[in-house]
């Protein structure tokens, strides 16, 4: 498996992924009003993620700094790894 190159994410792209995940964190729920939310790649680039839409997701910066570069169980059904 080949890592993927590291890409800057377009503010187009961060606003839209920030807009379809509601402003929430996608693991504990919590909203831009209460903690600094990120852009996450569902499947990490350092494992074979791609920097693709559907591979981002809203995380706060606290559930982002848990995942690290693992992957979320709960997507692995919807990937093939």
């Amino acid at each position: 498996m080949n890592k993927t190159p590291r890409i800057n994410i377009p503010v187009e792209v961060r606003k839209y992924v920030f807009q379809r995940d509601k402003y929430q964190c996608q693991s504990c729920g919590k909203t831009a009003l209460e903690t600094n939310l990120s852009i996450d790649h569902i499947i990490p680039l350092s494992r074979g993620g791609q920097n693709d839409i559907s591979n981002l997701q809203t995380l706060c910066n606290i559930c982002n700094q848990k995942k690290s570069n693992n992957i979320d169980s709960r997507f692995r059904r919807n990937f093939e790894l």
